[in-house]
């Protein structure tokens, strides 16, 4: 299929944060005010004392964002472009764009989550693009959501799932990719949910998730899978996932309540503190990995995205207030006509038995022994590895790009 020319409102874009930014930064940190902290405290009451002091420290006298903001340059061809969204105006959009060298590679779609950013895309994207004859090969999207990174935000209520769905599919448009396919992970398993809901089939051709959805069987919604329920022994591996499923509801989860309910409250802290931004997230980056080696660049990089980014930390919480407000629907795909792929991993915040995701459209699963929410991050060897088992010559999902196999011609 041919591409079409990229309109002319398309700008390449570099970080390129003032130094007075920076100096402020840095004037925030030697202010900063630390709480006391229990006795033996350990992570039962949130992060360590220790573990902000230490990065604080690190972040105001040796983490050198400038570095930090060179390399991600030279990593991530970036760009900004304005796409209008029906009922919100025009958004100015950040994303990243890097084509592969096959001509027919498969046009691909990466949509981030929170607390992620674009950055989530760095280790998979030379994978992605790689060429090789025992593969298939990407041409790869990375989309700032609106409101994140370099993302201009909405500034009308009511900007949501569908409204972010839209940028996506209206962005693969754009850069001349009439069909292609979608993958993500927190948000973005959503978002790539609606995305296969709205434009599934004619442009949208298949669907890939390391956050698999899933409706808890009943006997009203799912009665085959509800009767299947009593007669399925289940595997360690699926019990192991109950736990941490329970865990995340019962210790982990409070986060998305005060994100859903009055997230300009919290807001306040997180714009004005660097102390603050980076324990509210830092945490989850802890928590919601598998036992993860966080350096302590990775972090202050991670956080520092949310820090100078173009709206503010503020911006990336309402999300969660939009999409409780309209919906409130945390469940499986729906309406989705497409191929759907899911790749398990053990330390996800969320893991059900393996018949619960079963529906008529899921055509490609693999479970993994290691890796947690941050799959992009964390083992970006095996998230690649299912894509290209998935798209591959004998997967499932073969060929469903018309004109784009992902081999080398």
């Amino acid at each position: 299929m041919a591409e079409q020319q990229q309109p002319s409102n398309e700008k390449p874009f570099k970080i390129t944060i003032p130094d007075e930014d920076l100096e402020l930064l840095k004037t925030k940190l030697e202010s900063t005010r630390f709480p006391d902290e229990i006795e033996d405290a350990k992570r039962d009451y949130g992060v360590p004392l220790a573990d902000v002091q230490r990065l604080v420290a690190y972040w105001k006298d040796q983490f050198n964002w400038r570095d930090h903001e060179t390399q991600l340059n030279e990593d991530l061809p970036q760009f900004t472009r304005d796409i209008e969204v029906e009922g919100f105006g025009t958004l100015n959009i950040h994303y990243v764009h890097r084509k592969s060298s096959v001509s027919t590679a498969i046009p691909l779609l990466f949509m981030h989550g929170w607390p992620g950013s674009f950055i989530e895309v760095r280790k998979i994207l030379p994978l992605l693009i790689a060429d090789s004859p025992e593969h298939p090969s990407f041409h790869v999207v990375a989309p700032s959501l609106p409101g994140y990174g370099f993302s201009e935000a909405p500034k009308k209520r009511g900007f949501a799932l569908d409204q972010i769905a839209e940028v996506g599919h209206k962005l693969m448009l754009a850069l001349g990719y009439d069909e292609y396919v979608t993958q993500g992970g927190d948000w973005g398993a959503f978002i790539g949910g609606r995305i296969a809901s709205k434009y599934g089939g004619k442009n949208n051709k298949a669907w890939h998730s390391n956050l698999p959805l899933a409706t808890a069987p009943r006997f009203s919604n799912r009665p085959l899978v509800w009767l299947q329920s009593y007669f399925t022994s289940l595997t360690p591996w699926e019990k192991a996932g109950l736990e941490r499923t329970n865990w995340f509801r019962n210790q982990g989860q409070g986060y998305a309540h005060l994100q859903s309910t009055q997230p300009q409250t919290l807001g306040y802290g997180v714009t004005d503190s660097p102390a603050g931004v980076l324990a509210w997230i830092y945490e989850k980056l802890v928590n919601w990995s598998d036992d993860y080696k966080w350096t302590d660049d990775d972090v202050l990089t991670w956080i520092s995205i949310y820090w100078f980014s173009r709206a503010g930390p503020a911006a990336s919480l309402r999300i969660y207030y939009e999409h409780m407000k309209l919906s409130g629907d945390f469940s499986g795909p729906k309406n989705a006509k497409i191929p759907i792929g899911y790749s398990y991993f053990p330390k996800e915040i969320v893991i059900f038995p393996r018949h619960w995701y079963k529906e008529p459209h899921l055509v490609f699963e693999s479970q993994h022994e290691r890796g947690g929410h941050f799959a992009a991050t964390e083992c970006p060897d095996l998230l690649v590895g299912d894509l290209r088992k998935m798209f591959g010559k004998g997967g499932p999902a073969f060929g469903v790009v018309a004109s784009r196999n992902g081999y080398a011609e």
